[in-house]
């Protein structure tokens, strides 16, 4: 068993098609691009109420947190290889999965009703398929369409649970600090679709390694400092919710590097492009045996 979002070396030209009915029409719609679909991801739920107050709520919380996901994503990248080949960024899986429709950051809407408005056209002009169903929006963010749930959906599979957990810890952290400065009428700043995506392709293309854009400051800064100062922002409610260890776990993550960064130091260390096969042969074997830590 490995964790990673994509395999070093597998080739998605060589695997069967998953048998059901999902799966065949996700293939009779998408083609080629569903094929390609050899990567895994990471999905973590924030707990809404079912009231229409608390579905508003879910939509101001998703349009605020939408500057944050990249930071998560860079935190949690664990691509970096595709059909044996090193593709230099951390996140391959992202632009993979970005080749669909409905993928990527989300627009901000102003209201639960909009964002209702906006499945019921999809639906109208047949865009959800035959099955028309609202799980075909596959945004980084979304509200759940069954659950009562916010679902972030950004990050890569994390090799090693301490690494999913602290992440998990930081999305859940995010809400409650989001919802507590609403209580207090205040929020975060709402960012543009283009602003954040910019920090996407940051993260997808460097990890924790490179600068992501503080758009307040109108700078692009380190992300270690970049994630002290979010750990800053949440100092204040994770004693609550009884995760301080798990988010200080990002400093484990900064010092140690994350799953791509080890593959990566891996692979070089075995020989890398001179000695591909072999060297690929080794970051399984690394994998493989970090999945198993904590298990």
């Amino acid at each position: 068993m490995a964790a990673a979002s994509t395999h070093p070396f597998a080739r998605w030209d060589e695997q069967s098609i998953t048998e059901g009915v999902r799966y065949k029409e996700l293939l009779d719609d998408m083609q080629g691009i569903a094929k390609r679909l050899l990567i895994f991801g990471m999905h973590v739920h924030v707990g809404f109420g079912s009231d229409v107050q608390s579905k508003n709520l879910m939509i101001d919380i998703m349009n605020q947190a939408r500057y944050f996901i990249p930071h998560l994503l860079a935190l949690s990248t664990s691509s970096p290889f595709w059909h044996g080949r090193h593709t230099g960024l951390r996140s391959y899986r992202s632009v993979v999965f970005e080749s669909l429709p409905r993928t990527g950051i989300p627009h901000s809407f102003n209201s639960w009703g909009e964002y209702q408005n906006y499945e019921r056209t999809l639906g109208m002009v047949g865009a959800f398929g035959k099955a028309d169903t609202r799980a075909k929006i596959w945004w980084d963010i979304r509200p759940h369409p069954v659950f009562d749930t916010l679902e972030f959906r950004i990050t890569d599979i994390c090799t090693k649970v301490d690494e999913a957990i602290c992440i998990a810890a930081l999305f859940q952290a995010i809400c409650a600090k989001l919802i507590k400065l609403r209580r207090q009428n205040m929020s975060w700043r709402q960012y543009r679709h283009m602003h954040i995506s910019e920090n996407k392709w940051r993260a997808v293309r460097y990890g924790i390694n490179g600068e992501l854009i503080d758009f307040g400051q109108q700078e692009s800064i380190p992300f270690p400092e970049l994630m002290n100062q979010l750990l800053e922002l949440l100092d204040d409610v994770v004693d609550d919710l009884g995760s301080r260890k798990e988010v200080e776990y990002v400093h484990t993550i900064l010092r140690n590097g994350t799953s791509a960064d080890r593959q990566v130091a891996t692979y070089k260390a075995n020989g890398g492009d001179d000695n591909r096969e072999e060297a690929l042969k080794a970051v399984v074997d690394q994998v493989v045996a970090e999945t198993k830590e904590g298990l």
